[in-house]
């Protein structure tokens, strides 16, 4: 049986993506994925689904805002499982799916492995990472740079 899909879409979290970090203005990858893309891809996870997340509707990105937000995904989830669990869709620009997959996937799974921690500008909400089996959800850095 194919999984279902769980959809959501950067547009309704802003039509205007900001820089890549919260500290450098609004709307940004970190706050994105903090806000939004941590808890979308567990609860899909969870429900054994996939999350498609859609990059069209806006008027833009900074790469390093995409870099940003799915590079935490990877950071928090491995490489293994954003690449088996998540579908990015843009037919606007899709160049920016191939950034993704082909840079920031790599660069962050990297980072995972030598256990270099994504840095923080801001407070953030307890987010989920998986760790031994087991996806725990707490507040993983509380160092702000």
């Amino acid at each position: 049986m194919a999984k279902q899909i769980y959809k959501i879409a950067v547009i309704n979290y802003s039509t205007d993506p900001g820089p890549r970090y919260s500290r450098q203005g609004d709307d940004s990858g970190e706050d994105f994925y903090h806000k939004v893309l941590n808890e979308a891809f567990y609860k899909a996870l969870n429900a054994n689904e996939m999350l498609e997340v859609s990059l069209d509707g806006t008027s833009g990105y900074a790469s390093s805002f995409l870099d940003e937000a799915f590079g935490n995904l990877v950071y928090d989830f491995t490489l293994e499982l954003v690449q088996k669990n998540l579908i990015i869709i843009s037919e606007e620009e899709p160049e920016w799916k191939d950034m993704i997959e082909k840079e920031t996937y790599v660069e962050w799974e990297q980072r995972r492995l030598n256990k270099r921690q994504p840095e923080k500008s801001a407070s953030h909400e307890a987010w989920y990472r998986y760790v031994a089996k087991d996806f725990p959800k707490k507040i993983w850095i509380t160092d702000l740079k």
